[in-house]
Protein backbone atom coordinates (compact mmCIF):
# COMPACT_ATOMS: atom_id res chain seq x y z
CA UNK A 1 0.00 0.00 0.00
CA UNK A 2 2.55 2.47 0.98
CA UNK A 3 3.92 2.17 -2.85
CA UNK A 4 0.78 3.34 -4.17
CA UNK A 5 0.79 6.50 -1.76
CA UNK A 6 4.75 6.99 -2.84
CA UNK A 7 4.67 10.57 -4.29
CA UNK A 8 6.80 10.99 -7.43
CA UNK A 9 8.64 14.94 -8.73
CA UNK A 10 10.63 14.52 -11.69
CA UNK A 11 12.59 17.20 -13.21
CA UNK A 12 13.49 16.39 -17.03
CA UNK A 13 16.68 18.36 -18.57
CA UNK A 14 18.04 18.38 -21.51
CA UNK A 15 16.53 18.05 -25.55
CA UNK A 16 13.13 16.62 -26.37
CA UNK A 17 14.74 13.40 -26.96
CA UNK A 18 15.44 13.25 -23.21
CA UNK A 19 11.91 13.99 -22.54
CA UNK A 20 10.92 11.54 -24.57
CA UNK A 21 12.36 9.24 -22.02
CA UNK A 22 11.25 10.82 -19.13
CA UNK A 23 7.80 10.66 -20.22
CA UNK A 24 8.01 6.79 -21.10
CA UNK A 25 9.57 6.67 -17.35
CA UNK A 26 6.42 8.04 -15.80
CA UNK A 27 4.35 5.91 -17.81
CA UNK A 28 6.01 2.64 -16.11
CA UNK A 29 5.53 4.73 -12.55
CA UNK A 30 2.50 5.28 -12.89
CA UNK A 31 1.57 2.19 -14.54
CA UNK A 32 2.59 0.46 -11.31
CA UNK A 33 0.64 2.61 -9.21
CA UNK A 34 2.60 5.74 -8.15
CA UNK A 35 1.07 9.07 -8.02
CA UNK A 36 3.09 12.04 -10.28
CA UNK A 37 3.42 15.18 -8.10
CA UNK A 38 4.33 19.34 -9.61
CA UNK A 39 5.76 20.14 -6.66
CA UNK A 40 8.78 18.71 -5.19
CA UNK A 41 7.83 19.54 -1.35
CA UNK A 42 5.28 16.54 -1.64
CA UNK A 43 7.42 14.19 -3.20
CA UNK A 44 9.23 11.22 -1.17
CA UNK A 45 10.85 10.65 -4.46
CA UNK A 46 12.42 12.70 -6.71
CA UNK A 47 13.98 11.78 -10.25
CA UNK A 48 16.06 14.53 -12.33
CA UNK A 49 16.71 13.07 -15.43
CA UNK A 50 20.22 14.68 -16.82
CA UNK A 51 22.10 16.33 -20.05
CA UNK A 52 25.61 16.38 -20.16
CA UNK A 53 25.61 17.35 -24.52
CA UNK A 54 28.41 20.60 -23.13
CA UNK A 55 29.87 22.73 -19.74
CA UNK A 56 26.54 24.15 -19.60
CA UNK A 57 24.44 21.29 -19.38
CA UNK A 58 26.38 19.47 -17.09
CA UNK A 59 26.34 22.60 -14.65
CA UNK A 60 22.30 22.96 -14.93
CA UNK A 61 22.42 18.97 -14.05
CA UNK A 62 24.34 19.28 -11.19
CA UNK A 63 23.10 22.70 -9.87
CA UNK A 64 19.37 21.01 -10.07
CA UNK A 65 20.63 18.02 -8.11
CA UNK A 66 21.71 20.30 -5.59
CA UNK A 67 18.87 22.63 -5.60
CA UNK A 68 16.62 19.52 -5.45
CA UNK A 69 18.24 17.80 -2.86
CA UNK A 70 17.17 20.03 0.10
CA UNK A 71 13.96 18.34 -0.38
CA UNK A 72 15.60 15.54 1.16
CA UNK A 73 17.32 17.10 4.18
CA UNK A 74 14.50 19.41 5.06
CA UNK A 75 11.42 17.83 3.67
CA UNK A 76 9.40 14.68 2.55
CA UNK A 77 11.67 12.92 -0.14
CA UNK A 78 13.95 10.28 0.76
CA UNK A 79 15.48 9.19 -2.66
CA UNK A 80 16.66 11.19 -5.28
CA UNK A 81 17.77 9.26 -8.36
CA UNK A 82 19.40 10.70 -11.04
CA UNK A 83 19.33 9.34 -14.96
CA UNK A 84 20.52 9.80 -18.32
CA UNK A 85 23.14 11.38 -19.51
CA UNK A 86 25.51 12.84 -17.04
CA UNK A 87 25.58 9.39 -14.86
CA UNK A 88 26.24 7.53 -18.29
CA UNK A 89 29.68 10.20 -18.98
CA UNK A 90 30.96 10.39 -15.59
CA UNK A 91 29.84 6.83 -14.81
CA UNK A 92 30.53 5.17 -11.37
CA UNK A 93 33.26 8.29 -10.68
CA UNK A 94 29.93 10.48 -10.18
CA UNK A 95 28.71 8.60 -7.05
CA UNK A 96 31.64 10.32 -4.83
CA UNK A 97 30.78 13.19 -6.13
CA UNK A 98 26.88 13.82 -5.62
CA UNK A 99 26.54 11.41 -2.27
CA UNK A 100 22.95 13.09 -2.22
CA UNK A 101 21.56 10.77 -4.58
CA UNK A 102 20.29 7.14 -3.83
CA UNK A 103 20.48 5.54 -7.36
CA UNK A 104 22.22 6.57 -10.94
CA UNK A 105 20.70 5.16 -13.95
CA UNK A 106 22.46 5.28 -17.21
CA UNK A 107 20.76 5.85 -20.38
CA UNK A 108 20.13 1.98 -21.04
CA UNK A 109 18.78 1.83 -17.88
CA UNK A 110 15.41 3.45 -17.91
CA UNK A 111 13.24 0.32 -17.74
CA UNK A 112 14.32 0.00 -14.33
CA UNK A 113 13.34 3.33 -13.38
CA UNK A 114 10.24 1.38 -10.93
CA UNK A 115 12.92 -0.97 -9.66
CA UNK A 116 15.04 1.77 -8.61
CA UNK A 117 12.48 3.58 -6.79
CA UNK A 118 11.35 0.93 -4.50
CA UNK A 119 14.84 0.67 -3.42
CA UNK A 120 16.02 -2.73 -4.98
CA UNK A 121 19.61 -2.64 -3.65
CA UNK A 122 22.08 -1.86 -6.68
CA UNK A 123 25.55 -2.92 -5.29
CA UNK A 124 27.19 -0.35 -6.79
CA UNK A 125 24.59 2.29 -6.72
CA UNK A 126 24.69 3.12 -10.47
CA UNK A 127 22.94 1.08 -13.44
CA UNK A 128 25.00 1.51 -16.69
CA UNK A 129 23.92 -1.17 -18.84
CA UNK A 130 25.08 -0.88 -22.18
CA UNK A 131 22.23 1.70 -24.53
CA UNK A 132 23.11 -0.33 -27.80
CA UNK A 133 21.04 -2.98 -26.20
CA UNK A 134 17.86 -1.30 -25.10
CA UNK A 135 14.58 -2.17 -26.88
CA UNK A 136 12.86 0.75 -29.00
CA UNK A 137 9.13 -0.65 -29.32
CA UNK A 138 8.09 1.94 -27.96
CA UNK A 139 4.31 2.06 -28.80
CA UNK A 140 3.99 -0.98 -26.40
CA UNK A 141 5.66 1.09 -23.55
CA UNK A 142 2.73 3.57 -21.22
CA UNK A 143 3.80 7.26 -21.50
CA UNK A 144 2.60 10.51 -19.50
CA UNK A 145 2.94 13.19 -21.71
CA UNK A 146 3.68 16.85 -20.54
CA UNK A 147 1.31 18.66 -23.01
CA UNK A 148 -1.53 17.09 -24.14
CA UNK A 149 -2.06 18.71 -27.60
CA UNK A 150 1.88 18.15 -29.11
CA UNK A 151 4.09 15.08 -28.75
CA UNK A 152 7.79 14.03 -30.03
CA UNK A 153 8.19 10.91 -31.76
CA UNK A 154 11.41 9.37 -31.14
CA UNK A 155 12.34 7.41 -34.47
CA UNK A 156 15.56 6.05 -33.58
CA UNK A 157 18.07 6.22 -31.08
CA UNK A 158 21.81 6.92 -31.35
CA UNK A 159 23.95 8.40 -33.73
CA UNK A 160 27.05 6.29 -35.95
CA UNK A 161 28.96 9.90 -36.73
CA UNK A 162 31.98 11.24 -34.97
CA UNK A 163 31.75 14.88 -35.09
CA UNK A 164 35.09 15.62 -32.63
CA UNK A 165 32.81 18.04 -30.34
CA UNK A 166 29.95 15.51 -29.82
CA UNK A 167 29.90 12.87 -26.94
CA UNK A 168 26.54 12.02 -27.68
CA UNK A 169 27.88 8.41 -29.44
CA UNK A 170 29.46 7.12 -26.32
CA UNK A 171 26.53 8.01 -24.27
CA UNK A 172 23.64 6.37 -26.68
CA UNK A 173 25.14 4.20 -28.85
CA UNK A 174 25.44 3.72 -32.73
CA UNK A 175 22.05 4.31 -34.78
CA UNK A 176 19.15 2.41 -34.30
CA UNK A 177 16.40 3.21 -36.22
CA UNK A 178 12.60 1.86 -34.68
CA UNK A 179 10.51 -0.47 -37.06
CA UNK A 180 8.48 1.58 -39.45
CA UNK A 181 5.22 -0.19 -38.34
CA UNK A 182 6.08 0.60 -34.44
CA UNK A 183 6.83 4.30 -35.43
CA UNK A 184 2.96 4.56 -37.22
CA UNK A 185 1.26 2.60 -34.52
CA UNK A 186 3.18 4.89 -32.07
CA UNK A 187 1.97 7.57 -33.93
CA UNK A 188 -1.82 6.73 -34.46
CA UNK A 189 -2.28 6.28 -30.55
CA UNK A 190 -0.79 9.75 -30.07
CA UNK A 191 -3.25 11.27 -32.87
CA UNK A 192 -6.13 9.05 -31.64
CA UNK A 193 -5.62 10.31 -27.71
CA UNK A 194 -5.73 14.20 -29.29
CA UNK A 195 -2.11 15.35 -30.28
CA UNK A 196 -2.10 18.13 -32.88
CA UNK A 197 1.35 18.09 -33.33
CA UNK A 198 3.79 15.42 -33.50
CA UNK A 199 7.44 16.09 -33.76
CA UNK A 200 9.82 13.57 -35.13
CA UNK A 201 13.34 13.33 -33.07
CA UNK A 202 16.50 10.94 -33.27
CA UNK A 203 20.02 12.36 -32.59
CA UNK A 204 20.29 12.36 -36.98
CA UNK A 205 16.47 12.14 -37.78
CA UNK A 206 17.18 12.37 -41.85
CA UNK A 207 19.42 9.45 -41.34
CA UNK A 208 16.25 7.51 -40.16
CA UNK A 209 15.96 4.05 -41.74
CA UNK A 210 19.50 3.88 -42.84
CA UNK A 211 20.39 0.80 -41.01
CA UNK A 212 17.24 -0.92 -41.49
CA UNK A 213 17.59 -1.52 -45.20
CA UNK A 214 16.87 -0.04 -48.44
CA UNK A 215 13.26 -0.72 -48.35
CA UNK A 216 12.75 2.53 -45.12
CA UNK A 217 13.53 5.82 -45.01
CA UNK A 218 12.58 9.18 -43.90
CA UNK A 219 10.67 10.11 -46.80
CA UNK A 220 8.72 6.93 -46.34
CA UNK A 221 8.08 7.32 -42.82
CA UNK A 222 6.96 11.20 -43.71
CA UNK A 223 4.52 9.65 -46.10
CA UNK A 224 3.13 6.97 -43.79
CA UNK A 225 2.45 9.17 -41.20
CA UNK A 226 1.01 12.00 -43.36
CA UNK A 227 -1.76 9.88 -44.38
CA UNK A 228 -2.77 9.00 -40.51
CA UNK A 229 -4.66 12.59 -40.45
CA UNK A 230 -5.20 15.69 -42.26
CA UNK A 231 -6.09 18.08 -39.23
CA UNK A 232 -2.28 17.35 -37.51
CA UNK A 233 1.14 19.12 -38.32
CA UNK A 234 4.02 16.99 -38.57
CA UNK A 235 7.33 18.52 -38.12
CA UNK A 236 10.88 16.72 -38.44
CA UNK A 237 13.79 18.28 -36.25
CA UNK A 238 17.36 17.46 -35.75
CA UNK A 239 18.35 17.16 -39.51
CA UNK A 240 21.81 16.55 -40.88
CA UNK A 241 23.32 18.03 -44.16
CA UNK A 242 25.06 14.93 -45.18
CA UNK A 243 21.73 12.56 -44.53
CA UNK A 244 19.09 15.01 -45.79
CA UNK A 245 18.14 13.23 -49.25
CA UNK A 246 15.46 15.18 -51.96
CA UNK A 247 12.70 12.54 -51.78
CA UNK A 248 12.95 13.53 -47.83
CA UNK A 249 12.81 17.14 -49.25
CA UNK A 250 10.26 16.56 -51.79
CA UNK A 251 7.79 14.19 -49.19
CA UNK A 252 8.06 17.34 -46.71
CA UNK A 253 7.38 19.94 -49.43
CA UNK A 254 4.48 18.14 -51.01
CA UNK A 255 1.97 17.19 -48.02
CA UNK A 256 -0.38 19.50 -46.44
CA UNK A 257 -0.11 18.58 -43.17
CA UNK A 258 3.96 18.39 -43.25
CA UNK A 259 5.47 21.57 -41.74
CA UNK A 260 7.50 23.49 -44.24
CA UNK A 261 10.57 23.44 -41.60
CA UNK A 262 13.74 22.26 -42.07
CA UNK A 263 16.16 21.93 -38.99
CA UNK A 264 19.80 21.22 -39.94
CA UNK A 265 22.35 22.34 -38.03
CA UNK A 266 25.46 23.34 -39.87
CA UNK A 267 27.69 23.83 -37.21
CA UNK A 268 30.01 26.04 -39.05
CA UNK A 269 30.53 27.47 -43.02
CA UNK A 270 34.54 27.13 -42.78
CA UNK A 271 35.72 23.99 -44.59
CA UNK A 272 38.74 24.00 -42.64
CA UNK A 273 36.65 24.10 -39.42
CA UNK A 274 34.16 21.66 -41.24
CA UNK A 275 37.46 19.06 -41.72
CA UNK A 276 38.53 19.64 -37.70
CA UNK A 277 34.57 18.81 -36.29
CA UNK A 278 34.26 15.84 -38.51
CA UNK A 279 31.67 17.47 -40.36
CA UNK A 280 32.18 15.74 -44.15
CA UNK A 281 30.85 18.90 -45.93
CA UNK A 282 32.33 22.05 -46.93
CA UNK A 283 30.25 25.39 -47.75
CA UNK A 284 29.90 24.74 -51.23
CA UNK A 285 27.67 21.65 -50.47
CA UNK A 286 25.47 23.52 -48.19
CA UNK A 287 24.80 26.30 -50.41
CA UNK A 288 23.46 23.58 -53.09
CA UNK A 289 21.69 21.81 -50.36
CA UNK A 290 19.99 25.21 -49.30
CA UNK A 291 19.33 26.30 -53.10
CA UNK A 292 17.84 22.88 -52.95
CA UNK A 293 15.27 22.99 -50.70
CA UNK A 294 14.20 26.58 -51.38
CA UNK A 295 13.81 25.54 -55.49
CA UNK A 296 11.84 22.48 -53.88
CA UNK A 297 9.73 24.56 -51.51
CA UNK A 298 9.66 28.77 -52.08
CA UNK A 299 7.78 28.69 -48.83
CA UNK A 300 10.31 26.80 -46.36
CA UNK A 301 12.02 27.69 -43.37
CA UNK A 302 15.12 26.89 -42.42
CA UNK A 303 16.83 26.48 -39.23
CA UNK A 304 20.10 26.14 -38.44
CA UNK A 305 22.84 25.84 -35.26
CA UNK A 306 26.60 26.86 -35.52
CA UNK A 307 29.18 26.82 -33.35
CA UNK A 308 31.88 29.46 -32.17
CA UNK A 309 35.24 29.45 -30.80
CA UNK A 310 35.97 25.67 -32.33
CA UNK A 311 39.72 24.86 -32.07
CA UNK A 312 41.96 26.59 -34.90
CA UNK A 313 38.70 29.32 -35.60
CA UNK A 314 40.99 32.45 -37.14
CA UNK A 315 39.05 35.52 -37.72
CA UNK A 316 39.09 34.58 -41.54
CA UNK A 317 36.95 31.42 -40.97
CA UNK A 318 34.67 33.14 -38.25
CA UNK A 319 34.04 36.15 -41.10
CA UNK A 320 33.36 33.53 -43.45
CA UNK A 321 30.69 31.70 -40.73
CA UNK A 322 29.30 35.24 -40.65
CA UNK A 323 29.03 36.03 -44.18
CA UNK A 324 27.30 32.79 -45.28
CA UNK A 325 24.73 33.61 -42.08
CA UNK A 326 24.13 36.65 -44.19
CA UNK A 327 23.87 35.01 -47.12
CA UNK A 328 21.52 32.30 -46.23
CA UNK A 329 18.79 34.31 -44.10
CA UNK A 330 18.08 31.45 -41.86
CA UNK A 331 14.76 32.08 -40.73
CA UNK A 332 15.93 30.61 -37.19
CA UNK A 333 19.80 29.87 -35.94
CA UNK A 334 20.99 28.92 -32.56
CA UNK A 335 24.30 29.70 -31.47
CA UNK A 336 27.07 27.98 -29.05
CA UNK A 337 29.99 29.26 -27.71
CA UNK A 338 32.61 25.46 -27.99
CA UNK A 339 32.75 23.48 -25.02
CA UNK A 340 36.03 21.67 -24.38
CA UNK A 341 36.43 18.58 -22.38
CA UNK A 342 38.72 15.84 -22.08
CA UNK A 343 36.65 12.89 -23.18
CA UNK A 344 35.80 14.41 -26.47
CA UNK A 345 38.21 14.60 -29.72
CA UNK A 346 38.40 17.99 -30.20
CA UNK A 347 40.08 18.43 -26.73
CA UNK A 348 43.09 17.41 -28.56
CA UNK A 349 43.27 19.40 -31.09
CA UNK A 350 45.51 22.40 -30.98
CA UNK A 351 45.41 26.43 -31.38
CA UNK A 352 42.53 27.12 -28.84
CA UNK A 353 40.53 29.84 -28.79
CA UNK A 354 39.95 32.02 -26.03
CA UNK A 355 36.78 32.42 -24.32
CA UNK A 356 36.29 35.83 -24.64
CA UNK A 357 37.17 35.83 -28.24
CA UNK A 358 34.71 33.00 -28.67
CA UNK A 359 32.22 34.94 -26.38
CA UNK A 360 32.35 38.11 -28.65
CA UNK A 361 32.03 35.86 -31.83
CA UNK A 362 28.89 34.47 -30.59
CA UNK A 363 27.57 37.51 -29.71
CA UNK A 364 28.14 38.92 -33.14
CA UNK A 365 26.08 35.95 -34.72
CA UNK A 366 23.66 36.49 -32.60
CA UNK A 367 23.06 40.40 -33.15
CA UNK A 368 23.13 39.57 -36.98
CA UNK A 369 20.96 36.91 -36.84
CA UNK A 370 18.07 39.59 -34.99
CA UNK A 371 18.51 41.71 -37.81
CA UNK A 372 17.63 39.29 -40.18
CA UNK A 373 14.97 37.69 -38.07
CA UNK A 374 13.22 41.00 -37.50
CA UNK A 375 13.58 41.46 -41.85
CA UNK A 376 12.04 37.65 -42.39
CA UNK A 377 9.18 38.59 -39.62
CA UNK A 378 8.05 41.68 -41.29
CA UNK A 379 7.31 40.58 -44.23
CA UNK A 380 4.60 38.04 -42.58
CA UNK A 381 3.23 41.63 -41.65
CA UNK A 382 -0.99 41.01 -43.25
CA UNK A 383 -0.57 37.10 -43.76
CA UNK A 384 -2.69 34.55 -42.35
CA UNK A 385 -1.41 31.50 -40.26
CA UNK A 386 -2.79 29.21 -38.76
CA UNK A 387 -1.74 29.12 -34.76
CA UNK A 388 -1.58 25.94 -32.16
CA UNK A 389 -2.30 28.11 -29.27
CA UNK A 390 -0.12 26.67 -26.34
CA UNK A 391 -1.07 29.38 -23.19
CA UNK A 392 -2.81 32.56 -21.87
CA UNK A 393 -0.40 34.13 -19.75
CA UNK A 394 -2.92 37.02 -18.91
CA UNK A 395 -6.60 37.40 -19.90
CA UNK A 396 -7.15 37.91 -23.65
CA UNK A 397 -3.76 37.40 -24.43
CA UNK A 398 -2.21 33.85 -25.75
CA UNK A 399 0.96 32.70 -26.83
CA UNK A 400 1.24 29.96 -29.83
CA UNK A 401 2.72 28.87 -32.96
CA UNK A 402 2.51 29.35 -36.71
CA UNK A 403 3.77 25.93 -38.59
CA UNK A 404 7.09 27.94 -39.03
CA UNK A 405 7.90 28.29 -35.14
CA UNK A 406 8.87 25.42 -33.28
CA UNK A 407 8.34 24.60 -29.64
CA UNK A 408 11.01 26.07 -27.58
CA UNK A 409 13.73 27.07 -29.71
CA UNK A 410 11.97 29.32 -31.66
CA UNK A 411 9.99 32.69 -31.51
CA UNK A 412 6.22 32.67 -30.31
CA UNK A 413 3.37 33.92 -32.03
CA UNK A 414 0.88 36.27 -29.41
CA UNK A 415 -2.62 36.65 -30.13
CA UNK A 416 -5.14 38.53 -27.86
CA UNK A 417 -8.46 37.41 -27.95
CA UNK A 418 -10.35 34.84 -26.31
CA UNK A 419 -9.89 31.01 -27.57
CA UNK A 420 -8.68 27.86 -26.06
CA UNK A 421 -5.58 26.15 -25.54
CA UNK A 422 -4.73 22.92 -27.75
CA UNK A 423 -6.87 24.63 -30.51
CA UNK A 424 -5.89 25.99 -34.09
CA UNK A 425 -6.60 29.95 -34.51
CA UNK A 426 -6.56 31.46 -37.97
CA UNK A 427 -4.41 34.62 -36.82
CA UNK A 428 -3.68 37.80 -38.87
CA UNK A 429 -0.55 39.12 -38.24
CA UNK A 430 -0.47 42.52 -37.26
CA UNK A 431 2.95 43.37 -36.29
CA UNK A 432 6.62 41.68 -35.84
CA UNK A 433 9.48 41.83 -33.33
CA UNK A 434 12.60 40.72 -33.75
CA UNK A 435 11.93 36.84 -33.22
CA UNK A 436 8.36 37.01 -32.59
CA UNK A 437 4.94 38.12 -34.10
CA UNK A 438 1.35 39.65 -33.10
CA UNK A 439 -1.94 38.76 -33.99
CA UNK A 440 -5.66 38.86 -33.72
CA UNK A 441 -8.01 36.21 -34.62
CA UNK A 442 -8.62 36.50 -38.66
Amino acid sequence: MQRRINNIYIESLGCARNLVDSELMLGKLVDAGYNIVVDPAKARTILINTCSFIEAAINESIDTILELAKYKRNGKCRRIIVAGCLPERFREKIIKTLPEVDFFLGTGAYSKIVQAIEGIPIASGILLPDPGLTLLNYSAEPRIRSVPYMAYLKIAEGCNRRCTYCIIPKLRGKQRSREIEDVVSEAKVLIESGVKELILVAQDTSSYGKDLGNSVNLAKLIERISDLSDDIWIRILYGHPESIEADAIKAIASAENVCSYFDIPIQHASSKILKRMGRNYNQTKLLKLFDKIRSTDPDAVLRTTVITGFPGETDKDFGELLSFIEKIKFDHLGAFVYSDSKDIVSHKLSDKVRKNVAKKRYERIMSCQMEISSQNNRRHIGKVFDVLVEESPEEKLYIGRTKYQAPDVDGITYISGEMKTGSLVRTKITDALEYDLVGEPA
